[in-house]
C-alpha cells in the first residue's frame, strides 16, 4: 500500500498527491498529516511551521496554503485531527534546500490535539514527555532497577563558557523573567539553566562556543519547554508564546 492508497482508504484526498502533506476528509470532518520523523520529539511532531510557505530556493511552496486551511479547519471548525509517521530522506537535498521525500512511512493514523506555539504548529498527544539525555547532569547514573541498562551521549559543558555566560547575562531567565534568588531568597542565589542555542546533541562534536552569544540563562521550565520539539523552540518563538497568553487572559 503506498501513501496514497493509504489515505484514500481512509476516506481523505488532497489537492495534489505530489505535494501534498496534509488530507482532509470532509464527511467525518477529519484532517490527516504526515508527520516526518526528524521532527518528532517525544509525543510531540512539528506539522506546519509559517517557513514552510517559501522553500530553501524562496519559491511559494503549492502545499502551504491547503495545509493552512486544514490546520484553520482544526482550530475554527471542530475537525479532528490524525497523524502518520514519516521517515525522512534527504537523497534530494542539496546545500540543504531540495524539496523532501519520504523514504517510508508507517500506515496507521493516531489522534493527535493541536498545539501553536509562535508561528508553529504541532500534533501532540497526552504523554509525558521524555527527559532529555542532553539535560543529565554529567556522570549522573540512570538506575531504575538490575534488569535493564540506559546509555545516553554525553556532551561536556565547559564551566568557564557558563560562567562568563552568567556573567554577562545575569541569572534572570531571558524568556519568562524569573530570577530563583528573588523568589526563593539566598537559597536560590545563583541558580539558573544555561541553553545552547546551538544543541550541542545536534553539533555531535567540538565546537568553539562564544558565550555571549552562543549561550542564555534560562529557568528549568523554560528550558523544559524549549526542548519539548524538534527542532527546540527559539528564545523568541517562546517568549512571544508566553505574552500572547497573557494578552488572551
Amino acid at each position: 500500500m503506498n501513501r496514497k492508497q493509504f489515505i484514500e482508504s481512509h476516506g481523505a484526498t488532497c489537492r495534489n498527491w505530489t505535494w501534498s502533506w496534509s488530507f482532509i476528509n470532509e464527511q467525518k470532518k477529519v484532517i490527516i498529516f504526515g508527520a516526518w520523523d526528524k521532527h518528532q520529539m517525544g509525543n510531540r511532531s512539528l506539522i506546519l511551521s509559517e517557513e514552510w510557505e517559501t522553500s530553501g530556493r524562496g519559491k511559494k511552496q503549492p502545499a502551504y496554503a491547503q495545509s493552512r486551511e486544514h490546520i484553520r479547519l482544526v482550530e475554527e471548525e471542530g475537525y479532528r485531527l490524525m497523524t502518520f509517521p514519516m521517515v525522512y530522506s534527504d537523497v534530494n537535498e542539496k546545500g540543504g534546500i531540495g524539496p523532501a521525500k519520504i523514504k517510508d512511512f508507517t500506515p496507521k493514523l493516531m489522534a493527535k490535539s493541536l498545539i501553536r506555539v509562535g508561528p508553529c504548529w504541532y500534533a501532540s498527544d497526552d504523554m509525558v514527555l521524555p527527559r532529555l539525555p542532553e539535560e543529565l547532569a554529567p556522570g549522573e547514573e540512570l538506575i531504575e532497577g538490575a534488569s535493564k541498562s540506559v546509555s545516553v551521549n554525553s556532551y561536556e559543558r565547559n564551566p568557564v563558557a557558563r560562567a562568563q555566560c552568567l556573567e554577562h547575562h545575569g541569572y534572570t531567565c531571558k524568556i519568562c523573567s524569573f530570577n530563583f534568588e528573588a523568589f526563593y531568597g539566598a537559597i536560590g542565589k545563583n541558580y539558573i539553566h544555561v541553553h545552547h542555542l546551538l544543541p550541542l546533541s545536534e553539533i555531535k562534536g567540538e565546537y568553539v562556543v562564544d558565550p555571549l552569544n552562543d549561550l542564555v540563562p534560562v529557568c528549568p521550565n523554560c528550558h523544559a519547554m524549549i526542548h519539548s520539539t524538534r527542532p527546540a523552540l527559539q528564545i523568541e518563538q517562546l517568549k512571544k508564546h508566553l505574552q500572547d497568553r497573557e494578552s488572551d487572559t
